[in-house]
């Protein structure tokens, strides 16, 4: 099989090495030519992937209508940008739809995994390729930092536009998911709801437990163990609650799931009970301290979730907004970004002088135990187990 992968970022690269580590032939192409060259030098353009360096180098393009022409199988993993309320800008996404359909031939199967408002298989993308080519969705079921992994162990989704486009789509993908089952879903459709669908389910279910939280904290009880006594039935499975729910996906794609069923209630209240919660963390540092006016106050981890270097839709951009609303003085640090790159994201780098308030945003594994002297300590994440003796107070506690 030769097979093309197009978007080189954090999704599509591992699946390149996927292809690859099954025998295939695979080229890989991206808009970046610093990214190009990196991959076909060997190296890898982000960190904290197990398994992709050792997988290196593979072929890499700019030019992806030439990349397509004659492939077996083309997967479609550019960005679909968002704005901050999910409004999709679609530039990034129809340009590489647009370059694959200038190259792609009759008989190759296009498979969009890019995450997409259901229909856009059938009516953005399928409407663009020439006569005889076969299109399809595949949802990526990924996360960061353990792509290689899961994609041995979630099945992959595969849903086509006919039964015959299905059926190519399935026995490729087969061809390199060789441990995890491959399932035909009968309908492009049917797939980009099911992404939609357990994103969306997990908003909604950080929402009750962030609702849960507030309520055990007005009730002065303990909400993790709560929690953790409700799961211990086997029809509990509530989340954890946090300061912020971030990254391209939880907070994106149920407003994907609502543009398509704008008449549904739970998705749009998850949305507005998340989005409060760095506002709430901040009331919470507001009691512990008798006010934040003229403080100064630290944010541990810029980063939407530990151990990943990624800010999209990070809750430090609103935790900071909120603070320097009520008059603190707002630093930052991150085991992950430079003083220059936090600059860059719009913080002042933490200089190590004393501190007021400490904020928890990331659950990176540094923060388990603090030395930081101040007054008190939110833990967003329910992450520190040592404050070194500073006052700390953890959302649902």
């Amino acid at each position: 099989m030769k097979a093309v992968v197009v978007a080189l970022g954090k999704i599509g690269l591992p699946l390149a090495v996927q292809i690859k580590n099954a025998g295939h032939e695979v080229v890989g192409c991206d808009i970046n030519e610093h990214v190009v060259e990196l991959v076909r030098g060997g190296k890898v353009p982000f960190p904290n992937e197990p398994g992709i360096e050792a997988a290196l180098p593979i072929e890499a393009t700019t030019d992806t209508a030439a990349a397509v022409a004659g492939a077996d199988l083309v997967v479609l993993v550019p960005p679909l940008l968002v704005g901050d309320d999910g409004t999709p800008d679609w530039r990034a996404f129809d340009g590489a739809v647009d370059d694959v359909a200038r190259g792609v031939q009759a008989g190759t199967t296009v498979v969009v995994e890019t995450t997409v408002p259901v229909g856009t298989t059938r009516n953005r993308v399928a409407p663009r390729m020439p006569e005889g080519v076969h299109v399809a969705f595949s949802p990526e079921r990924v996360s960061s930092g353990r792509v290689l992994r899961d994609l041995a162990v979630y099945p992959k989704l595969v849903g086509g536009l006919d039964a015959e486009g299905e059926a190519r789509a399935v026995d490729l993908y087969r061809q390199f998911i060789t441990e995890a089952e491959v399932w035909p879903m009968g309908s492009a459709e049917a797939a980009e709801l099911t992404k939609l669908a357990e994103t969306t389910y997990r908003d909604v279910n950080i929402a009750f437990a962030n609702e849960l939280a507030r309520h055990a904290d007005d009730l002065g009880l303990d909400v993790q163990r709560i929690v953790d006594a409700a799961n211990s039935q086997p029809y509990s499975h509530i989340h954890r609650p946090g300061v912020a729910v971030g990254g391209h996906c939880i907070p994106v794609y149920p407003r994907f799931y609502l543009a398509g069923a704008p008449a549904a209630r739970l998705p749009a209240v998850a949305r507005e009970v998340n989005e409060a919660m760095p506002s709430y963390a901040v009331e919470l540092l507001a009691d512990m301290l008798g006010g934040l006016d003229g403080t100064r106050v630290l944010i541990l981890g810029v980063a939407y979730r530990g151990g990943v270097k990624e800010t999209a839709f990070s809750g430090a951009f609103p935790l900071r907004d909120a603070l320097l609303s009520r008059g603190a003085q707002v630093v930052a640090a991150d085991p992950l970004y430079d003083d220059a790159e936090l600059r860059a994201l719009g913080f002042e780098p933490w200089d190590g002088e004393p501190v007021e308030g400490v904020v928890v945003q990331a659950d990176h594994a540094e923060y388990a135990a603090l030395e930081i002297p101040a007054d008190g300590i939110i833990d967003g994440r329910g992450v520190v187990q040592d404050a070194g003796g500073v006052p700390l107070k953890r959302i649902g506690s």
